[in-house]
């Protein structure tokens, strides 16, 4: 057990390694935080979306801003599409692929902008999903992993962890990026 928790330590640490030393990905942080600070101070909202553990750090975004960080401020407009009886309705009348763009195509607006996470970039639902905000004339953010998938050419501005195949170590990484953005978001607000 020993030597399985450790070079899953080991691993994890040597992808958050390889991510801070590429320097594009600094940029790409910094320009999606500008890209949502300017949504929100122009009177939008974040819509975020994701499918299975992305989802729970769609959640896990939105809440930080509509709830609390770490310090107490006033409350950011940001929404996961995350509602079980959306899902459903909308899955079984429409199809899986349509869960999350039906809700971009009823509450987004053009001043809003999509938090859309995928680590292969090619789930159907968040590429029908980014689609409908493009539609909307929203702009589109994407935490994808790998290659960056179909998703990455339908996006503003993409943040990617690249040469990973496991969807966890993906994650790891976005969660870190989701915290860091929501800090970025509270400091260019002030």
């Amino acid at each position: 057990m020993k030597t399985i928790i450790e070079a899953n330590l080991n691993e994890a640490k040597e992808v958050l390694n390889d991510f801070i030393c590429r320097s594009e990905n600094i940029a790409s942080i910094e320009r999606s935080a500008q890209i949502l600070i300017e949504s929100i101070a122009k009177g939008g909202k974040i819509i975020s979306c994701g499918n299975g553990g992305s989802m729970t750090d769609a959640m896990h975004f939105a809440e930080e801003l509509s709830g609390v960080f770490r310090e107490k401020r006033p409350a950011l407009p940001a929404i996961c599409i995350s509602d079980p009886s959306h899902i459903t309705c909308t899955a079984n009348d429409y199809g899986f692929e349509f869960v999350f763009s039906r809700f971009v195509e009823g509450v987004g607006q053009k001043s809003d902008v999509l938090l859309a996470i995928s680590t292969s970039g090619n789930s159907m639902n968040i590429i029908k999903a980014a689609e409908a905000a493009k539609d909307k004339g929203m702009k589109v953010v994407g935490l994808t992993g790998n290659t960056g998938g179909l998703l990455s050419g339908m996006v503003d501005q993409e943040i990617r962890v690249k040469g990973r195949t496991h969807s966890d170590r993906i994650q790891e990484v976005h969660i870190k990026v989701l915290h860091i953005l929501v800090l970025l978001i509270e400091q260019g607000l002030k």
